[in-house]
């Protein structure tokens, strides 16, 4: 009996869930819909829900927000930063930090760390690493932040997510 309960209690070891998150692409699609990230339960939820151990978040760098860098650490986040670059667009400044070669890096260089990964972002972009993932059973899933993703990624229609609500 007392060996039924343990097993009951442990149903070994628990895999290991990385997300890899675009925070540009994350951030610019819920405020489309005319809401605001709540990094910190973002986190929570990637916690609660599926069990993510490390989150690494995709971001570019700008030295004023240092404040910002500093709460999604305390939130749980390990931040990979990107240089950013500025450039005039007709009339305004565009800052652009492009994290998408960085992403795919790191999911590469942690990919014998971990059993499953997420994949938050709605960019065609990640086509090429979220079928490697797929075909090498290692792919859990692919949260968009709204109905508004790649077409390229409709392959992956079951392992798709959308925060829309």
């Amino acid at each position: 009996m007392f060996k039924k309960i343990i097993r009951k209690l442990y149903k070994g070891p628990q895999k290991k869930v990385f997300a890899f998150i675009d925070s540009q692409n994350l951030n610019l699609g819920v405020q489309s819909q005319g809401g605001k990230l709540d990094f910190r339960k973002f986190r929570q939820y990637l916690t609660m829900k599926y069990s993510v151990s490390k989150a690494f978040l995709f971001i570019g760098y700008m030295k004023e927000h240092k404040n910002l860098y500093t709460y999604l650490e305390e939130s749980g986040y390990i931040c990979i930063y990107k240089k950013t670059l500025e450039y005039k667009d007709k009339k305004e400044t565009i800052v652009k930090g492009n994290i998408d070669a960085e992403l795919v890096l790191n999911a590469m260089i942690e990919f014998p760390h971990y059993d499953k990964a997420i994949i938050v972002s709605g960019d065609g972009d990640f086509y090429p690493l979220i079928d490697y993932l797929k075909k090498k059973n290692k792919l859990l899933k692919i949260i968009t932040p709204n109905k508004k993703y790649s077409s390229l990624l409709l392959k992956f229609l079951p392992y798709i997510i959308s925060m829309e609500a």
